[in-house]
């Protein structure tokens, strides 16, 4: 089976919806994906993906060479630019996975029915066509992803994406404040600082009426109603035949707004990250040597 060829899908028209709204939004607990073109004309059609925290510094980097922190791969065949960056990914983890499979769609169990050959393929046609066919299965295609071009050159994608992943272009603002796991508890100048889940007080939950135990509670971005995560989560999937556990999207049961489920957990992350340290990724450089 090869990659449906049949539906191209150009950027003119999705560019032209209200997806640009977040086009200047400033993103916080930031982990993407990118693919990088190359503008060395001895090196034409040589690509590269990665994975990155902060796009600007990667692709200073990048053009730089390994000496400067950039890739083995990308030294001496610059200069490169950014085609696109896909972020969204709830964790670092679960962007290095999909980077992986990006960078190694022929080993790849979740791409085994595309029997691709063996050999590898760097032109950036292809490399477009293996990321829409990612974000159309699973289980990429339930994240609450975003697709975001870097260039001004037309660009298109050989499948509509799932609607709650908006496609948009622009510069990406990323908030400096890049946390590590939430859960988890840093030491700074040997005091233990906690996430707000420890100063939040106890409410209870809008749907089951008990008390929330903070590492429990979720709230409407809108609205600020709270919730256990797991009612809110049944509550969305309630007309969803398949036994999913995360949910895409659903109405508030309050104010009835509809909000997508990546929406509000980013809402829990970044309500509590003010208390939480700064983490800074120094080896982005070794990000092609990551085999998840």
């Amino acid at each position: 089976m090869s990659i449906d060829d049949t539906t191209i899908f150009s950027l003119d028209n999705q560019l032209s919806t209200s997806f640009n709204q977040i086009a200047d939004a400033e993103v916080e607990n930031f982990f993407g994906c990118y693919l990088l073109n190359s503008l060395n004309p001895k090196c034409k059609g040589r690509t590269y993906i990665g994975f990155t925290v902060d796009p600007h510094r990667r692709i200073k980097q990048h053009n730089k060479g390994k000496d400067f922190g950039g890739a083995k791969r990308t030294s001496g065949r610059g200069p490169w630019e950014m085609v696109l960056i896909v972020h969204g990914f709830p964790n670092e983890i679960t962007a290095l996975r999909f980077e992986w499979a990006w960078q190694n769609p022929e080993q790849s169990i979740r791409l085994k029915h595309l029997n691709l050959s063996k050999t590898k393929k760097f032109s950036l046609k292809f490399k477009l066509k293996i990321l829409a066919e990612m974000l159309s299965i699973g289980p990429w295609t339930r994240l609450p992803l975003t697709v975001r071009w870097l260039t001004d050159k037309k660009q298109t994608l050989e499948r509509i994406p799932p609607l709650h992943m908006p496609i948009t272009s622009g510069p990406i603002n990323v908030s400096k404040h890049t946390n590590t796991i939430p859960s988890k508890r840093k030491r700074i100048n040997n005091q233990i600082l906690s996430t707000n889940d420890d100063l939040t007080s106890l409410t209870s939950c809008s749907l089951c009426h008990n008390i929330i135990e903070p590492r429990m509670h979720v709230s409407c971005p809108k609205c600020s109603i709270s919730f256990h995560i797991i009612c809110l989560s049944k509550y969305f999937l309630n007309n969803i035949e398949q036994h999913y556990i995360i949910p895409i999207d659903g109405s508030c049961p309050s104010c009835k707004k509809c909000l997508l489920w990546g929406e509000i957990i980013q809402n829990k992350y970044t309500n509590r990250s003010l208390s939480l340290p700064t983490i800074t990724y120094s080896n982005e450089s070794n990000d092609e040597d990551v085999m998840l």
